[in-house]
């Protein structure tokens, strides 16, 4: 089998719900210049066996051109070798610098293209442990305490037995909010707090001492990736798991050497900032060998695939943002979350479907690419 064709449409879509993060980091408009929608790239492999592969990504603008730049350097490869064109990508990375979230595209659309082939769920063929997967609730970060309250018990009434809080970036506000949290669902419940990289070691060592306390499952990214040295200083202090090196560059690279200075206790794994599947099977597997967890990060088709396939990862991440949203989470087709569970998908490839013919007409831009040069 062989690549004939790149194809990639630029198309400007929906903005979504309005949310914020915490106190200095952009939320869900951040990059989305006043008077303006924000743009996606649809992206389609075409093979010499009539297969094609199919996805989806942000920041548009730059995969479009990314593809019509770069993507030449794959045609007439085979997109049954995943771990041979993963590689080349990593080749044209080195002066392209790629952006994470681009690294795993090709990787992606030839998983695509392979569990459509093999009449497999991708899930399956990167080693399958189970389709069906507990879902936590990922908070958005709301401006009052009663409205975390309300939106809480709401998710925990509809099923949801865990919880991570994106919470203020204020040490005592968010402790007094952890403790609440607690109190709100039970002792039972797993919870998790992501300090979303917003503090120094002091106060990300002041708060863990009281997720702690309250028995949290994992206390996630409260400092920078570039703070190794207080990453290995923090988990030394505390107890809690500490899950970090969610954003740093280099897939299992990378993370070898957060593991080598006893930086974390949890890694973080995603499609999209990972590499693909290849890279985040490749920290997942390197974890386990450590005896460590690998926690999937995000949600989407192909992070739901990830979850049924990996061992040592415990939930599927579900963000929460509005009541309108929280009452429809059981009506997301293949991702719905019913009774605190996703039921991944047995259907091959992704599971992404276009009408071709509407973005031809819609698309502000279109890029083919068909010769190797």
């Amino acid at each position: 089998m062989k690549i004939t064709r790149f194809t990639a449409w630029l198309v400007e879509v929906d903005a979504g719900p309005r949310f914020i993060w915490r106190n200095g980091l952009s939320g869900s408009h951040g990059d989305i210049p006043p008077g303006t929608r924000p743009r996606k790239a649809v992206i389609r492999m075409d093979t010499d066996a009539g297969i094609s592969g199919a996805f989806e990504i942000g920041r548009g603008d730059a995969v479009v051109d990314l593809v019509r730049r770069r993507y030449h350097n794959f045609i007439g490869e085979n997109p049954l070798l995943t771990e041979r064109l993963w590689h080349l990508v990593w080749e044209v990375d080195r002066v392209e610098e790629i952006h994470m979230r681009a690294l795993g595209i090709l990787d992606q659309l030839c998983w695509d293209v392979k569990s459509q082939a093999a009449g497999m769920p991708i899930y399956q063929m990167l080693g399958g442990n189970d389709p069906k997967v507990p879902a936590y609730a990922s908070t958005v970060t709301w401006p009052t305490l009663d409205e975390y309250e309300r939106y809480i018990k709401m998710c925990h009434d509809i099923g949801f037995k865990a919880f991570k809080l994106h919470a203020w970036g204020d040490v005592k506000r968010d402790i007094e909010l952890s403790t609440k949290l607690r109190e709100w669902v039970g002792p039972d419940a797993d919870l998790m707090f992501d300090g979303s990289a917003g503090w120094d070691y002091v106060d990300a060592l002041e708060v863990g001492r009281a997720l702690q306390d309250l028995d949290f499952l994992w206390y996630e990214e409260p400092m920078r990736e570039f703070y190794l040295g207080s990453y290995t200083k923090l988990c030394e202090k505390l107890k809690i798991p500490v899950l970090a090196a969610e954003t740093s560059d280099g897939v299992h690279w990378n993370m070898a050497s957060w593991i080598e200075a006893k930086a974390l206790d949890m890694t973080r794994i995603s499609t999209f900032y990972k590499g693909g599947f290849t890279g985040a099977m490749k920290i997942a597997h390197m974890s386990d060998s450590f005896g460590m967890r690998a926690q999937v990060h995000g949600m989407g088709l192909e992070n739901a695939q990830l979850c049924a396939a990996v061992r040592n990862n415990d939930y599927y991440e579900q963000l929460v943002m509005n009541e309108e949203q929280i009452r429809g989470l059981d009506k997301l087709g293949p991702l719905s979350i019913v009774d605190g569970y996703l039921n991944v998908s047995d259907e091959p490839g992704i599971g992404y479907r276009f009408d071709w013919d509407e973005l031809d007409r819609t698309a502000l831009n279109k890029v083919e690419v068909t010769e190797r040069f």
